[in-house]
């Protein structure tokens, strides 16, 4: 067999057979500008005893949701900014063992492209998922930092959790755009 080289032009690098797709700021749907905690809070209201060996695993209750809002700005037309919440509550016994909560902010623009009716969903499926992982990593490093374990969160399924929130509004709207179809 022969060896194949790569040709390398004037620049210096190297040209193969593999190509590579650049593509453009304006090609994506959505631009992320900025991610933030908008809020913190742990609350460890009954250390150190609640720190004590061989008490038990605490019940967990954990509490995920989302929020989007327009920013009006005369400069980046489609501004949002989108929150997720994260709120883990422990305890045992009826006693609360700690509380984690998390406002964690993402300021976005959608593309002029998308329709404004894609827009809702993605604010509130697509932003949320990209974010997770923070928001996840925040809350284990917090936990830790209070004596505890750290908190894992297992991954949340947005879209379920966005057809459970609006599926009334959904509802109707197939239902208008029924009668609207036999009209």
């Amino acid at each position: 067999m022969a060896d194949k080289k790569d040709k390398k032009p004037e620049n210096g690098a190297p040209t193969g057979e593999r190509k590579t797709t650049q593509m453009n700021q304006s090609d994506m749907p959505i631009t992320i500008l900025a991610q933030y905690v908008r809020d913190l809070s742990f609350e460890n209201p009954n250390t150190p005893d609640s720190l004590r060996a061989g008490q038990g695993a605490p019940e967990m209750n954990i509490h995920i949701g989302m929020d989007a809002r327009k920013i009006e700005d005369a400069t980046i037309p489609n501004l949002y900014e989108v929150v997720l919440n994260a709120r883990a509550e422990a305890s045992r016994k009826d006693q609360p063992v700690f509380i984690a909560e998390i406002l964690y902010g993402i300021t976005v623009s959608i593309n002029e492209k998308v329709p404004e009716e894609n827009h809702h969903p993605l604010l509130l499926i697509e932003i949320p998922h990209q974010a997770f992982p923070h928001v996840r990593q925040i809350l284990s490093d917090l936990t830790m930092q209070g004596g505890y374990p750290p908190l894992l969160l297992n991954p949340v399924d947005f879209h379920a959790l966005y057809s459970q929130r609006f599926a009334a509004e959904m509802a109707q709207s197939r239902e208008d755009a029924k009668e609207e179809k036999s009209e």
